[in-house]
């Protein structure tokens, strides 16, 4: 990996500019009850570096509830799915109380490991919706369509010839829905955009994800939608515009990422702290504490496009984001892979 500690300077960065104001307002909504007692044991299991998007969300979350002296973390990240199980089995037998991350490479034997250790708390990103036979494993994913669908809307109101690459990961539901809202809130503004879509087959690639955003952008697009590491860096050398995704990375690229749709896993921790804490944690989907309306997504700041972006769109976004906060308007969610058109 390139140059660790400047990656880990950037996500400490971001975490100061994005994570505070939202992290504590979730915690702060915990029973007080829950403050007074010792802190919750939690470990976090990644299969990928902290600072990837998707993971840096939970890590965060987690630190942030650790400042607060909520839990005691600590975590294990770049863990292949075949020593996962492992893993798991070594946390739950120290007395581990809350185990998180995602098992999405590793679902049945993980769920094998659930089974054995009935008095842990497993709180995992999972393609699956919970199963009672696993009573002690509560599922999340990052159900961001709503503030995917409204970065949609920028860069429909942003690209000059309608012309949009997709760069993603792996075309599961998780990456799948939100491109799909993506290309929605984008035919608000341009109903005939067209749309290249890619997936690199990694969670962290960036020169592969750059390559790709290279032969998209050679093919026309002027505007990349970054669900990947190293598809702003193209856009950036190139002189177009992106979307960003999971995370805030505008402070990093401030000529080249318009908005993203931004993940806070606060509201999933909190909520499964506290059913920890009254001893109700139980099967549950705590992906819809991701949703707009729990406080789970949002739209970036748009910073350094502030006054460059159409005022038509911004009040398009604007009146769309109350009808989603208010549930007048919701957005659709699609798991099945997007293809280009």
């Amino acid at each position: 990996m390139t140059d660790r500690k400047t990656m880990l300077a950037q996500m400490t960065r971001r975490r100061m500019l994005l994570g505070s104001a939202g992290l504590t307002v979730a915690f702060g909504m915990l029973p007080g009850s829950l403050f007074a007692q010792d802190p919750i044991s939690v470990a976090g299991i990644y299969t990928v570096p902290v600072e990837q998007q998707w993971v840096s969300r939970i890590h965060v979350a987690a630190e942030a509830a650790a400042e607060q002296g909520l839990i005691t973390y600590t975590f294990s990240e770049n863990t292949a799915n075949t020593d996962y199980p492992r893993v798991m089995r070594e946390y739950a037998e120290q007395g581990v109380q809350l185990i998180v991350g995602e098992i999405f490479g590793v679902e049945q034997e993980a769920r094998e490991v659930v089974l054995d250790y009935p008095d842990t708390a497993f709180l995992l990103g999972s393609s699956f919706m919970p199963d009672p036979e696993y009573p002690n494993l509560a599922v999340f994913d990052n159900y961001i369509q709503d503030a995917s669908y409204l970065s949609g809307i920028i860069a429909g109101a942003m690209s000059e010839t309608g012309n949009i690459g997709m760069v993603g990961g792996f075309p599961i539901p998780e990456v799948n829905r939100l491109m799909h809202a993506f290309m929605a809130g984008v035919r608000e503004i341009k109903p005939e955009a067209e749309f290249q879509v890619s997936f690199i087959g990694s969670w962290f690639d960036p020169p592969k994800a750059k390559e790709t955003a290279f032969a998209m952008i050679e093919n026309g697009a002027d505007m990349l939608y970054a669900e990947r590491f190293g598809v702003s860096d193209a856009a950036q050398e190139k002189g177009i515009l992106a979307i960003g995704n999971v995370i805030d990375t505008q402070s990093d690229y401030p000529d080249t990422v318009v908005a993203s749709a931004l993940w806070d896993f606060g509201p999933t921790l909190a909520a499964a702290l506290a059913r920890i804490g009254d001893g109700s944690f139980a099967a549950d989907n705590y992906g819809l504490y991701s949703f707009m309306k729990e406080g789970g997504c949002s739209l970036a700041p748009l910073g350094t496009f502030d006054g460059k972006i159409p005022q038509d769109a911004l009040d398009m976004v604007a009146a769309k984001q109350a009808a989603i906060t208010s549930g007048e308007f919701t957005v659709e969610i699609d798991d099945s892979e997007p293809t280009s058109s």
